[in-house]
This record gives C-alpha cells, sequence and structure tokens, in this order.
C-alpha cells in the first residue's frame, strides 16, 4: 500500500487551543504528542513541538494526480505558543507543507498570531485559518456578530501578506466537536502534494532524541530532503560520527525505507542521546560547518526597529538559532544575486524611510555566526531580535532570505572578506589658508594632524564653488596640502578668497573606503 505523508502545523498564541485541537483531529499519538512532558503539564502550556497523525483515504482531487497513493497520513505538528519559544515555532513551521492559524475566538488576533502569520507568509506555506472556542459565547446572537467582526478583520490583517485573500476560515470547539467535521472535510480538500526533491542527498530535522536501552539510540524528526533506507550509514554532525540505521518506525508503524516529508524515528547504533536534543542526521559527508553567510536582506514590514550594520541578531535555520553579527550592504544595480566580485556600498542602517528608498536596489546582509552552524546552501535564515520584551506588541522577527553565499573557512576574513569590495562613501572638508595663483593654493583643515597626508596625494577634490582640482603635496610640517587646477579658478572665486572670505569656499575630498581591506587604501 502507498502510504503518503503531509505535514500540517498548528501555529498560533499561547493557550489558543492549540493542542486541544491536534487531540480532536488526529487518530494516532506518538512519543512526543498532547504536552506528554511533565513539565509541559504542570504549567498548561505546549513548551515543545508535538507530533500526531490522522490517516485517510486519497481524496479525489489528489487520486486523480496520482493514482498509485491509496491513503494519506497527515502529520500534525504542534508548535507552542508562548513568546518564549518562538524559536521552536520557527523550527516547526520549516518541516510543515500546510499551516493551521489558531486563533481564540474571544480574543482575536494577538501578539504571537501576527509573529505565526509573518513565518508562515515568508516560508510560502499554504494557510487554513481555525477560530477556537466558539463554546465560550454566552449566546448565539453574541457568538455570530463577534465571528463575523473578527472574520472581516483577519481577513483584513492577512490579505496584506504573502497569503492574500485565498484561505478558508472555520469557525470550531475543540471541546465540544461544534465545527470540527467541516474542518476536516476543509483540510482534506485543501491537501495538495508538494514537491519532494528525493534524489537530493539524504537529510533531516532531529527535534528528539533519546535511548532506549538493549535497541539503540532513536532520533525522531521530519526528513527535510532525499531518502534513508534500514542499513544505510550516516552522519551525525554534531557529534561528528557515523553511525548505521538499525531499524525505522513512523508512528510505531516498521519501515525500512522514509523520504522526504515523511515523520521518522530512526534507531541508530549507540550513542549519547543527551549529545544531541536537536540537531540533523544527513547523508555521510554531506554536511560542514558555515562561519559566514550572504543573503538577500528582506525586511519583514511588521518589525518596527532600525535595522543596523555591527550589531547581533539569533539566526534561526531549522530547529537550531545562534547569535551573528550583521554587516548590511547594496549593490549599484538592480541584480538580486550577490558576487564576491562586485563593488558594492556599505550601509550604516535601514529604518522604515531607508527601506522604501532601497526598493530599486538589492540589499544583501553578511552574517557572521558566533558559532558556526550546519545548513544547507540554500538554507532559509531567519532574522530575529528574541532579547526584545516578550510581552511587547512588537514583532520580533526582522528579516529573512535565502543563503545566497557561505563559507566552510574559519580563517575566512583574511582568506575571504578581504578581497570584497564594500566600500564606504567618505568626505573630508577643508578650507582655503591662501592663494599661491590663479591654479594653486594651500588648503587647511581638511585633515588631522596626526593623518598620514601622503596617501592622498593626486587624489581629486571640489571646491564649492565648482572648480576641480587634485592634492598636488604635503605643505609644512603640520596638515596643510598645496592643490593644482588644470585652468585657472574662476574669477568670482578668486576675489572671494582675495577679500578674506576663504571661509565661504569651502574645499571637498570624497573618496571610498573599503570596509574589510583597509590595505587597498583610498579609491575615487
Amino acid at each position: 500500500m502507498v502510504v503518503k505523508n503531509l505535514n500540517i502545523g498548528l501555529l498560533g498564541h499561547v493557550d489558543s487551543g492549540k493542542t486541544s485541537l491536534a487531540k480532536v483531529l488526529s487518530s494516532i499519538s506518538s512519543t512526543a504528542s498532547f504536552d506528554k512532558s511533565s513539565q509541559s503539564q504542570q504549567r498548561g502550556i505546549t513548551l515543545d513541538l508535538g507530533f500526531s497523525a490522522l490517516l485517510i483515504d486519497t481524496p479525489a482531487h489528489i487520486k486523480c494526480q496520482c493514482p498509485e497513493i491509496e491513503q494519506i497520513q497527515i502529520t500534525f505538528v504542534d508548535c507552542p505558543g508562548h513568546a518564549s519559544l518562538i524559536r521552536t515555532i520557527i523550527g516547526g513551521a520549516q518541516i510543515i507543507d500546510m499551516m493551521i492559524l489558531v486563533i481564540d475566538a474571544q480574543k482575536g488576533i494577538q501578539t504571537q498570531t501576527a509573529e505565526c502569520i509573518v513565518i508562515g507568509a515568508l516560508l510560502k506555506r499554504k494557510l487554513l485559518v481555525v477560530v477556537n472556542k466558539i463554546d465560550m459565547f454566552e449566546s448565539e446572537e453574541k457568538k455570530a456578530a463577534t465571528l463575523k467582526k473578527l472574520d472581516t478583520k483577519l481577513r483584513k490583517a492577512i490579505s496584506s501578506t504573502q497569503f492574500g485573500d485565498s484561505f478558508s476560515i472555520f469557525h470550531v470547539s475543540a471541546v465540544s466537536g461544534e465545527g470540527i467535521q467541516e474542518l476536516l472535510e476543509g483540510i482534506k480538500s485543501n491537501l495538495y502534494m508538494p514537491t519532494r526533491n528525493l534524489d537530493e542527498p539524504f537529510l533531516m530535522y532531529v527535534d528528539h532524541c533519546f535511548s532506549i536501552k538493549g535497541q539503540g539510540t532513536i532520533c525522531t524528526g521530519t526528513v527535510v530532503q532525499g531518502s534513508v533506507s534500514v542499513n544505510d550509514n550516516i552522519d551525525i554532525p554534531s557529534i561528528k560520527e557515523q553511525r548505521k540505521v538499525k531499524s525505522m518506525q513512523m508512528f510505531r508503524r516498521p519501515v525500512q525505507k522514509a523520504s522526504m516529508g515523511d515523520r521518522v524515528g530512526i534507531c541508530l547504533t549507540q550513542f549519547n542521546a543527551k549529545s544531541m536534543e536537536r540537531g540533523i542526521l544527513c547523508q555521510v559527508g554531506y554536511m560542514q560547518l558555515i562561519y559566514a553567510a550572504v543573503i538577500q536582506c528582506n525586511v519583514i514590514e511588521f518589525y518596527k526597529y532600525a535595522i543596523k550594520s555591527k550589531s547581533k541578531f539569533h539566526v534561526s535555520v531549522g530547529h537550531n538559532t545562534i547569535m551573528a553579527h550583521i554587516t548590511l550592504f547594496q549593490g549599484t544595480g538592480e541584480s538580486p544575486v550577490f558576487n564576491s566580485a562586485l563593488e558594492y556600498e556599505y550601509i550604516d542602517e535601514l529604518d522604515e524611510d531607508k527601506c522604501k528608498q532601497t526598493t530599486s536596489q538589492t540589499v544583501f546582509c553578511l552574517l557572521e555566526f558566533e558559532t558556526p552552524i550546519y545548513a544547507t546552501s540554500n538554507s532559509i535564515l531567519i532574522a530575529s531580535k528574541l532579547d526584545l520584551d516578550v510581552h511587547s506588541t512588537c514583532c520580533r522577527l526582522a528579516f529573512w532570505g535565502n543563503m545566497q553565499w557561505h563559507t566552510n573557512n574559519a580563517n575566512y576574513t583574511k582568506e575571504q572578506l578581504s578581497t570584497w569590495k564594500i566600500y564606504k562613501t567618505k568626505e573630508k572638508q577643508g578650507t582655503v589658508q591662501r592663494v599661491a595663483s590663479d591654479q594653486e593654493i594651500i588648503v587647511q583643515n581638511l585633515f588631522k594632524k596626526e593623518s598620514n597626508r601622503q596617501i592622498y596625494l593626486g587624489k581629486k577634490i571640489q571646491l564649492s564653488t565648482g572648480e576641480c582640482g587634485q592634492i598636488e603635496s604635503t605643505f609644512g610640517q603640520t596638515s596643510k596640502v598645496k592643490i593644482t587646477f588644470r585652468e585657472c579658478l574662476k574669477e568670482d572665486t578668486l576675489r572671494l578668497l582675495k577679500e578674506g572670505r576663504a571661509n565661504d569656499v569651502i574645499v571637498m575630498l570624497k573618496y571610498k573606503k573599503y570596509v574589510f581591506n583597509k590595505n587597498l587604501g583610498i579609491i575615487q
């Protein structure tokens, strides 16, 4: 029997009823489902990803496309909703094919509701909206009026995102069962067969790891690329070791092979489960540590703070979140593809106004990781400010992008970045100390006393009156330089200078200075 797995994530604000909804929708539970951990039960909230499933006959619209598929297993990924667990939510969202946004009927859109919408939109997941707890209203009239108003508000808020207006809204009660059958039918009608990269090297995001005495170590997770079979040798990059696959199960059902999209438990020959709470399994030799990466910087419009070069952000890839120092820059053209051989202009910071100004130019971001990460070359990186107040109503997700460049070289700063032509535009200003001739002036205050004036010889300058010249030589022992002009200075300029109004004539030196290569000197 051919059974295909599809992953549906339940996302939303804390206490919106996601776990209760997962229970009523599922017929199969796993070792990590329905808040089974003692800490989750004590606190009454979901603290980790939960997994359960429902096995259905293949809907007719899929059967027409893929007649060989007899059943579909829907794996529900129950994501926590608490603000402090946003990195777990991001990790969960990256393994799903479709997203159910769960909303409390009486509370409506809350802070984490908005963050979940943003995550789903940037990952381009298909969306269903479920308004839960409709049994809590005191009257049918109150319920109808509130739900109608909430539906309008939801459509207005979500339609401005990448989801547009093409999503369905369902009203349910996970407690009484009202609307659940309609939701199940809606889920079935919205199912689709996503593209699966089965020919790519095997890669699996592991979310739980534990040992069973006499059997081995069990890694449970989702295959996000390629496939794996029993007796395959695979890499465990976090401990830099290889292990053989002894056996596999999908929701307690033994299988010989698992492919992209499958939720699977893999039994490996013994290793310490505590050494990898979360991580990845992959084809032998496939993954290498990445020390830095470049992405196209897609700013999330709901993030209301400036994004500054030299600052630090939390960067999430898969189930992993690490700190990274950022450098922003933009090209002179509109190419969305980074090329380390081209010249780029350094950006100090991106605020709302700057984002609007740079819509015609591609902004890139260099991420230098404090701890190197394992990731694929086309991974989506999501940057957040998770140290913002969790009770804030501001979105903490700042920007995102697909990896366009990365390096496995620990010494990349000296060996790679030093060749990049990312520059800052600089300007120095000075005044005329005296006129030596119609084509020569002595300038002061253009440089500080301690500056090395020699490196500026031959560089072009411009007067505020329009004439262009160049720095001919240093003058005296302090900070003065001699400026020469090919043509005579304008009569009006000479008159100003000779009348003692030299402060009215500004001498300007504009140049580029490369950020990562100080030895390239001054460029004009």
